[in-house]
C-alpha cells in the first residue's frame, strides 16, 4: 500500500495541497480557517519545526474536514509521531524503503519522493503508485516527468509535484493525466503565516481553487 483508495480519492478531488511551515502553535487554527475559507481543504505540515506535530493534532481535532498530511518525514520515529497524531497521509522528499515499510506497518498512507527512474522503481518495489515529484521545477518540470514516466504509463502511476509549483504553473501541471494534485508553499508562505496575514492566505487559496474550477472542467 502506498496511499489508501479513500485518501487517494480525496487528494484527487481537492487537487491542491498547501505546504506550510508553522513556527508558532497559535497560528495553527487561524491558518486552517483561512485555507478552508478559501476552499483549500488539504494541508501538508512540514516537520521542520518542533511544534509541527502538536499543531497537526490541533488541526485534526478542530477541523476534521481538513485532509491532514505531514511532510519531510525522514525517520521511523517521525512516522510513529505522525501516525499517533492521526494524520491522513505523509510524504518525504526522497524514496527511503525503511520509511515506506514503517508507514505500511502502521497503515499510514505515504507518498515517497521521486526524481529519477531509479526512484520510481524503488517506490514500485514497495508497492507505491502515488509519488511525490520533487523538486519538480528544477529537475525539468512537466517535460521531464512526461519523459521519465513514459515507460511506466501502463502501471497507472500518479504524481504530486512540489518544488517550484505556483499560481502561474499549477494549472499546467494539473492538466496532465499524470498529476493527481499539486503541492505548494505559495498558498501560505512562511512569512505570511508569521505575519498573520490570514486574509491574503485565504485569497491565495481562493485564487487557485477558482482557476481549477475554470480550467479543469
Amino acid at each position: 500500500m502506498s496511499i489508501s483508495k479513500s485518501i487517494e480519492t480525496r487528494i484527487a478531488q481537492t487537487k491542491v495541497i498547501a505546504v506550510v511551515i508553522l513556527d508558532q502553535l497559535a497560528d495553527a487554527k487561524p491558518l486552517a480557517e483561512a485555507l478552508l475559507k478559501g476552499g483549500v481543504d488539504a494541508i501538508e505540515l512540514t516537520l521542520r519545526t518542533p511544534i509541527a506535530l502538536e499543531a497537526g493534532s490541533l488541526i485534526k481535532k478542530d477541523f476534521p474536514n481538513m485532509l491532514l498530511g505531514f511532510g519531510t518525514v525522514l525517520t521511523t520515529e517521525q512516522v510513529e509521531g505522525v501516525s499517533q497524531v492521526g494524520a491522513d497521509f505523509a510524504v518525504a522528499p526522497g524514496c527511503n524503503p525503511k520509511i515506506i515499510e514503517k508507514c505500511q506497518s502502521l497503515g499510514l498512507s505515504f507518498a515517497p519522493g521521486i526524481m529519477t527512474p531509479t526512484d520510481i522503481e524503488m517506490a514500485l518495489q514497495s508497492g507505491c503508485k502515488v509519488l511525490k515529484y520533487f523538486p519538480a521545477e528544477t529537475s525539468g518540470g512537466l517535460p521531464h516527468l512526461n519523459s521519465m514516466a513514459a515507460p511506466y504509463k501502463h502501471l497507472g502511476l500518479q504524481f504530486i509535484p512540489l518544488g517550484g509549483v505556483n499560481q502561474s504553473n499549477a494549472i499546467s501541471y494539473l492538466s496532465s493525466p499524470l498529476i493527481t494534485a499539486v503541492g505548494g508553499s505559495w498558498v501560505a508562505k512562511r512569512t505570511l503565516i508569521q505575519e498573520g496575514r490570514w486574509v491574503e492566505i485565504e485569497e491565495n487559496a481562493r485564487l487557485i481553487k477558482s482557476a481549477i474550477r475554470e480550467h479543469l472542467k
